[in-house]
This record gives C-alpha cells, structure tokens and sequence, in this order.
C-alpha cells in the first residue's frame, strides 16, 4: 500500500495536488487520513510513474498544468 502523506508531498504538497486535480486544498488534505480515492490515485500512478519506482527519488516534481492533465 502507499503512503498518501508521501505521494503528497512528493507533488509538492496538498495545494499542488489540489491544483493538479482541480478540487480544493480541503479535499485533498482529507486523502491524508483517509488514503487517495482509486481512480485518483491511478491517474497519479499514470501522469507521475517515477514516484513508485524505487530507483528514483524526485526531489522537486512540477505539477501537470491543466491543459496536460
């Protein structure tokens, strides 16, 4: 299972990931406690590959703009 806490952060941070999904800050602050929802957390596994494989450990990740997502 993955950490929420650390594929939000990975992002940058609950604000981004909101962006990048286009919902508020609030909701993606809810995935903290209780895990990302499926389908959102398939689109993340899709658009940001290098965030579960093991080899790379990003350290600044831009966020998709709302035309790339």
């Amino acid at each position: 299972m993955h950490d929420p806490n650390a594929i939000i952060d990975k992002l940058g941070g609950t604000s981004a990931v909101a962006q990048i999904f286009g919902i508020k800050p609030g909701s993606v602050s809810e995935w903290r406690h209780t895990g990302i929802p499926p389908a959102r957390l398939m689109y993340i596994k899709l658009a940001y590959p290098e965030l579960f494989s093991s080899a790379s450990t990003p350290t600044n990740h831009e966020p998709a703009t709302a035309a790339a997502a």
